[in-house]
This record gives structure tokens, C-alpha cells and sequence, in this order.
């Protein structure tokens, strides 16, 4: 399937084609063939009739325009598609054509259709996922004694490691997975519950043909029906918002790190990717910035859910008739930015001797710091502090770096020998629990056996 042109930053192919009209149909009538054959396994309806309605169970030929159409006449698509199914099945097996859509209601049709969509979706994500945790885990073994500058409020602080900064990166997107499996794997459930859900067209034997359904389909059975409970999926588009942002924080500090005057990082150079149409000399973050722009999105789409969730006693008027399409947009979203941000970590180019640069041209006044917790012990911390910050202001004053004006200070002279002084300004010297930090935050996928290297060693 092509994407449309409207939603080219707001999906990608694969789940595009896993929310087409062809793989709505195909889900729906996935339902309506399982169950009847869980009903003929119960010898609720005939095993022949359940034969045909199997045999006619495909989308195609299926007029979706007219079940769009349609759908707005009845509010669901499942009326009209269970209409036109029926002539399907009827062409093939007349009799058949009465048992088609047996004790099931249309909210049971869509429900499961869409859990059904969302089992389709979970491995592309969790490809992506694991493509970029993967990467990331290289880039903070990789970098793990680069040093470049910590920065808070935007501004230059004590060194870190990019290494550190890479492997929080890492622990970010892992956990949002980890949380996402786990509401994938509690949402994953059929709808079976009939007129008011409580499967009374089926006698006693409702549970058991639900049971049967969900076998049939690769889903859970849950406890009961959950028409109007729609509290997973609440849970799992919460859980892809949790983890849009942890991929947009990636993005943006990414996308930072790549501005002209900064040139710690950059995307991969590859032609048609990062240009401007006017100016030849760029170099845009453009997969930063599909994850900033799904990130933008799903809050929004994730309110009208939550919203919608105030339904009304046993079936919605308005509330679960909203939620495919923000259901929808918050997969792709996520998925768009898992896509986008693995790819932007696979290739991305660091810029060491940048980082170290940048470290260089504050004069030293990132390790004011330092030179206070080193004089605090001998004369106070407030004298230290202002000690320190005379120098910091002299120093950059007159240009000159800050180890310079410490060592002419007489109260610093007296107190810090010359080596301490010498190697103030190195900042691997200076880098506390960074690497400690850095290991806690990897040792997660060691620890896991889903993360990123459950494969290693297997080939």
C-alpha cells in the first residue's frame, strides 16, 4: 500500500498496509470465520455452514467504499460488512447464510478486528525497538570514555560521557518496551459478549465458544466481556505515549548535539536525506524530527482516548465509536518514531575531537566546581564558592583560562599544589560515577532475556 500523501510523516509502509482497508476486512471477517467454527465445534450451528462461511471469509471482492459508505448509516462498519457477507456466503451455501455472525454483536466484530490489528503491530514495533536499543548499546560501549560537556538549562556544564549519555538513552527506550509488552500482552484479548454481553444467545455454552474463539484467533480469553472497559487499551496507548517521549527526549538531544555550532553528532549523509530545498549546505536531523513531530502528536490523540473512555452502562453511544482512528494514529506514531530513531542511531556520526573542542572553549569554567570542592575542605565552602567565582569572572573577562587566574590567586596558591592545578581542567579526571552509571544502566538487557542480544551467540 502507498501511503497517502497526507500521513507521510505520520505512518510508515508497513503499518500503513496493517491499517488498510484490505487488513480492517480481513480482520473482521478472521472473526466472523472463527467463530463459526468454535460454534460448529460445539455443534451450535452446522459444520458445513461453518465450512462456507470459512471458504468466503477474504476481503476480496468486498466493496470497502460501500461498507464505508454504509457504515455511516448504521454508525459501524460491521452491519454493512455482515450484510454483504451474508450474499457472499449465501452464493456459496444458502443455509449457511443464517448462521453467519452467530450470537455475536457488531461491537464484538470491531473489537476483536482491532485487538487483532494491534497483535500485527506489536513485532513491527518491537523490530524497531530492538534495532535501536541495540544500537544505542554499541554507541555507549563505543563512546563509553568520550568525554563532552554535561549541559543543564542549556547550558555548559561539568564533562560526562557521551557513553553515559547514550547507555540513558538506551535504559529510556528499554524499559518503554518492556512496558509495552506487558500492556500488549494484557490487551491482546477476543470481544465476544453478544446483544448486552452476556452471551445469552448461547445458552450455557457461551464461555466455551469464546474460549474456542480465542483459540482459534491466537488471543486470550478475558474474564468477560469489556465492552464498555476499555481500560487496556487505555493502558497501552499510554504506555506508547510513555515511550514516544523517551524516544523524542533521544531526538532532541540528538538534534542539539547536531546544530552547526554544536557538531558533536550528525545523521548519516545520504542522498535525498537532511537536504534543503534552497540551500545546499544542509544537513537536517530529519529522523529527529519525525520522532519530535510523532511526539507532538500522540499526547493529543491519547487525551481524546482517555476522554473517550466514560461510556455509557453496557454499549457506547459516541465513546468506543471514536476510538479506531486515535487508536490507529497512535501506533503508526510510535512506530514512525521507533523506525526513524533506529535508524538516526545506527548510522550516527560522532564527533569526538568536537566534543573535546567544546569542552576547551569555556576556558576551564566548567570545572569551577571542582576548584571550590577542592578549597572547600580548607577553608569553608562559602569562601571557596566565592573565590572560585571571582575567577570564573575574571577569567572569562580577560579571556584567559580559569587554572590561569586560580594559580595567581594567593588563598588558592596556598592551599592547591601545582599539580592539582595543572590537571584541574582534565576532564576524565573529573568524571565521578559516570562509567558506574553508565554500566547500571546496560546491565538491564544483560539482565533480560528479551533485550537487544537475546540472540547473540545463537547464530
Amino acid at each position: 500500500m502507498t501511503v497517502l500523501l497526507i500521513e507521510s510523516l505520520a505512518t510508515t509502509e508497513p503499518l500503513a498496509d496493517l491499517f488498510s482497508d484490505d487488513a480492517i476486512l480481513q480482520a473482521m471477517l478472521m472473526f466472523e470465520a472463527a467463530l463459526a467454527c468454535a460454534e460448529a465445534h460445539y455443534d451450535i450451528i452446522p459444520k458445513s455452514a461453518a465450512e462456507a462461511i470459512s471458504q468466503a471469509a477474504h476481503p476480496g471482492g468486498i466493496d470497502a467504499a460501500a461498507i464505508i459508505h454504509e457504515a455511516r448509516l448504521a454508525a459501524t462498519p460491521a452491519a454493512p460488512l455482515v450484510k454483504a457477507f451474508t450474499e457472499r456466503v449465501r452464493n456459496i451455501n444458502p443455509t449457511a447464510a443464517g448462521f453467519v455472525h452467530w450470537g455475536a454483536t457488531s461491537q464484538d466484530i470491531c473489537d476483536t478486528a482491532l485487538v487483532l490489528l494491534l497483535k500485527r503491530a506489536q513485532p513491527i514495533l518491537e523490530h524497531d525497538l530492538l534495532r535501536l536499543e541495540a544500537a544505542l548499546q554499541r554507541l555507549a560501549e563505543q563512546h563509553a570514555g568520550t568525554v563532552m560537556l554535561g549541559r543543564t538549562l542549556l547550558q555548559a556544564a561539568g564533562p560526562v560521557t557521551f557513553g553515559l549519555k547514550a547507555a540513558g538513552w538506551f535504559a529510556g527506550v528499554h524499559r518503554g518496551r518492556k512496558r509495552l509488552t506487558t500492556c500488549f500482552n494484557e490487551t491482546l484479548i477476543v470481544q465476544f459478549g453478544g446483544a448486552t454481553g452476556t452471551l445469552a444467545a448461547l445458552g450455557k455454552s457461551g464461555v466455551a465458544v469464546g474460549q474456542k474463539l480465542a483459540q482459534e484467533l491466537g488471543l486470550s480469553y478475558p474474564e468477560a466481556p469489556w465492552h464498555t472497559h476499555r481500560d487496556r487499551l487505555a493502558a497501552l496507548l499510554c504506555a506508547c505515549g510513555v515511550l514516544s517521549g523517551s524516544l523524542a527526549k533521544i531526538a532532541r538531544d540528538a538534534s542539539l548535539l547536531m546544530q552547526t555550532e554544536v557538531g558533536e553528532a550528525s545523521e548519516q549523509i545520504a542522498k535525498c536525506r537532511g537536504g534543503s530545498s534552497t540551500m545546499p549546505h544542509k544537513r537536517n536531523p530529519v529522523g529527529s524530527v519525525e520522532a519530535l513531530a510523532s511526539a507532538n502528536r500522540i499526547p493529543g490523540l491519547i487525551s481524546s482516548f482517555l476522554a473517550s473512555m466514560v461510556q455509557e452502562h453496557e454499549r457506547a453511544a459516541g465513546g468506543w465509536q471514536a476510538e479506531w482512528p486515535i487508536v490507529a494514529g497512535v501506533i503508526q506514531a510510535t512506530g514512525l518514531a521507533a523506525a526513524a530513531m533506529a535508524e538516526v542511531m545506527e548510522t550516527l556520526t560522532v564527533n569526538q575531537e568536537r566534543m573535546r573542542a567544546n569542552i576547551g572553549a569555556t576556558r576551564g569554567s566548567v570545572f569551577a566546581e571542582r576548584a571550590m570542592m577542592l578549597l572547600a575542605p580548607e577553608i569553608g565552602r562559602e569562601a571557596a564558592q566565592k573565590i572560585v567565582e571571582e575567577a570564573v569572572h575574571k577569567s572569562l573577562d580577560q579571556n584567559r583560562q580559569l587554572t590561569q587566574v586560580l594559580s595567581e590567586t594567593p588563598e588558592v596558591k596556598k592551599h592547591l599544589g601545582e599539580e592539582t592545578l595543572r590537571t584541574l581542567e582534565v576532564p576524565e579526571q573529573y568524571l565521578g560515577m559516570a562509567d558506574e552509571f553508565r554500566k547500571r544502566l546496560l546491565s538491564s538487557a544483560t539482565e533480560d532475556p528479551e533485550g537487544p542480544n537475546r540472540n547473540r551467540g545463537k547464530e
